[in-house]
């Protein structure tokens, strides 16, 4: 999952995009307000978490202009102004969440979690994703099927978590691309296919059905029908 970060205080932003990445996120990072409303908008993310008090316009402004402008990804607010009638305007402009500084980054990662899930579920909460006999726990990130662990390099998680949450929908080669790489990493021509393959051997070889097809000219789909 792909996850937009913007703050402008640099320490605690490369922390951010550290942790995140440590647990299996792709992290894009911003300290400027211009060029994260620019990113939020041209660019896809799974969510956004965004500080008020940026160089430029404001994280108010922000959030604002990608909510006329619809963009329905899920915003944590993350920012040092805790009383209650700025939540509350928060809120009001379309925020999901909202965090106060100081935190724990324990919290952060729940929270992160819990509105992933409730954007790819309608809001219902749950922690683990399943297709067939095969579980991922998002709040563990562990894999098992029919109660067997099955062991994930860091890629093969996140490409079946992005599948897993997009079920039963063809993900084009593209789109996995734009979500599990970051801008900074560099993609070889089969990296998709490969991880895919490295996959298929993993869950098959445990799993009594096939989950993971391959539609050919399109993408890859993970389906328990």
């Amino acid at each position: 999952m792909k996850i937009l970060v913007v703050e402008d205080e640099r320490d605690l932003g490369i922390l951010l995009k550290e942790v995140l990445e440590q647990n299996s996120f792709t992290v894009e990072l911003s300290g400027e307000g211009e060029e994260a409303l620019y990113m939020a908008t041209e660019m896809s993310f799974d969510l956004i978490i965004l500080d008020v008090m940026l160089p430029g316009i404001s994280g108010w402004t922000v959030l604002q202009k990608t909510r006329q402008r619809g963009l329905r990804t899920p915003v944590l607010m993350l920012t040092a102004l805790d009383a209650v009638d700025y939540k509350v305007k928060g809120f009001n402009l379309g925020a999901d969440d909202y965090l106060p500084k100081p935190f724990d980054m324990r919290e952060l990662l729940a929270r992160v979690s819990s509105l992933l899930r409730r954007s790819k579920t309608g809001g219902t909460l749950t922690n683990d994703l399943r297709c067939g006999d095969l579980v991922l726990d998002l709040s563990s990130r562990t894999v098992s099927i029919a109660g067997v662990p099955v062991e994930l390099r860091r890629k093969e998680y996140q490409i079946l978590e992005y599948l897993m949450m997009n079920k039963n929908r063809v993900v084009s080669k593209r789109e996995l691309e734009e979500h599990i790489w970051s801008d900074e990493e560099e993609i070889w021509s089969d990296v998709v296919r490969s991880h895919i393959k490295n996959l298929r051997k993993k869950i098959d070889s445990v799993s009594k059905k096939r989950l993971i097809s391959t539609i050919r000219g399109h993408g890859y789909e993970i389906s328990d029908r």
